[in-house]
C-alpha cells in the first residue's frame, strides 16, 4: 500500500480535489500536522476516518516507524494544515524515510501557496526559488535576503503576521529599491495584495497584521552585460560574505553569474574578508 501525500485547501474549501477526497475516504489512517485542523476538514467533507495520527517536527522521529509500518498494509494519507505536505513542515523527512524503507509513495497535485504567490506577483518566473521562512533575528534575515538577491531570480517566502513588518524593514536595509509582492489570507474572504518597495508595502499593511502571509521578491541583479562597475562586484562580494559563505563559494557563485574571472573574484573576496578593498582589474 502507498503512503499518499494529500494537499489540503489553503483557505477555500472548494479548492480540495476530487482525488484528495477519494484518498481521504479510503484511508485507514490520516497523518496530520495538527489533528484538530484535520478533524475540522474531515467533518466539513463529511468523511469518517478511523484513526488520525499527529506528525510534526517535535514527534517525527518517534512516530515515523509506526507510520511506515502501517503504510505497508493500509492506505495512509499524509496531510498538513494547509497546502502541500512537506513544504515548510517535516513531511519531506517522511518521504526520505519511506524511500529508505521501501514503502511506495504517491503525491497528489494540489494547492501550494508558494507557486500561487509566485504567479500572482507578476515577476519573472524563468528562474525562481522557494526560501521558506526568513530567520527570526534581524542580522540573520538580512544575510539571507542579501544572498537571495544575488541569485538574479524571483524568491518566494512565507512569514508570520507578527514578523512581516520586521522582515520588510530588514529587506529595506539590504535593498531599499527592491520590488516586493505580499499576499495576505490567500484564497480566503479577506485576501489582500500589496506591492512596491519594502518600505511602501509595509506602510500599506493594516496594523496589526493578521492572517497567513507570503511574499515574493523580484529578481534584483542587473543583467551581466551591465555589470561593469567595480562597486557592483564589491557589493556582491560583501553581501555573500555577510551571509556566511566562504571565499571559494563566493568566487564560484559570482563567476557563474557573470561577475568576472573566478580567480580574480577569489582574490578580491579574500582581500575584502581581510578588511581591504582591493578592486578587480577592469574586464
Amino acid at each position: 500500500m502507498p503512503l499518499i501525500f494529500v494537499p489540503t485547501p489553503l483557505g477555500n474549501l472548494r479548492d480540495v480535489t476530487l482525488r484528495a477526497i477519494d484518498v481521504l475516504r479510503q484511508a485507514e489512517i490520516v497523518v496530520a500536522e495538527d489533528t484538530r485542523v484535520a478533524r475540522k476538514l474531515l467533518r466539513a467533507l463529511e468523511i469518517e476516518v478511523r484513526e488520525i495520527w499527529s506528525y510534526r517536527e517535535q514527534n517525527a522521529a518517534r512516530v515515523t516507524p509506526g507510520i511506515l509500518e502501517r503504510a505497508r498494509t493500509a492506505i495512509v494519507a499524509v496531510t498538513t494544515d494547509a497546502g502541500m505536505p512537506g513544504i515548510s513542515d517535516p513531511g519531506s523527512d517522511l518521504v526520505a524515510a519511506a524511500r529508505l524503507a521501501g514503502v511506495p509513495i504517491e503525491v497528489l497535485p494540489g494547492p501550494s501557496a508558494a507557486t500561487s504567490v509566485a504567479l500572482l506577483s507578476g515577476f519573472s518566473l524563468r528562474r525562481f526559488g522557494f526560501e521558506g521562512f526568513p530567520p527570526r533575528t534581524a542580522s540573520a534575515r538580512r544575510a539571507r535576503f542579501a544572498a537571495a538577491l544575488q541569485r538574479d531570480a524571483t524568491s518566494i517566502w512565507y512569514e508570520s503576521p507578527q514578523r512581516i513588518r520586521a522582515a520588510l524593514a530588514d529587506l529595506a536595509a539590504v535593498a531599499p529599491d527592491a520590488q516586493v509582492f505580499v499576499v495576505r489570507e490567500y484564497t480566503k474572504l479577506h485576501e489582500q495584495h500589496y506591492w512596491g518597495t519594502p518600505e511602501s508595502v509595509a506602510a500599506q499593511i493594516a496594523d496589526p497584521p493578521r492572517g497567513e502571509v507570503a511574499f515574493a521578491i523580484a529578481p534584483y541583479c542587473v543583467a551581466p552585460a551591465e555589470r561593469d562597475r567595480h562597486e557592483d562586484v564589491g557589493d556582491a562580494i560583501d553581501a555573500l560574505l555577510e551571509s556566511g559563505q566562504r571565499v571559494g563559494e563566493v568566487a564560484k557563485e559570482l563567476a557563474a553569474h557573470g561577475f568576472g574571472d573566478r580567480r580574480q573574484l577569489y582574490a578580491a573576496a579574500a582581500a575584502r574578508k581581510a578588511g581591504r578593498k582591493t578592486p578587480l582589474k577592469q574586464r
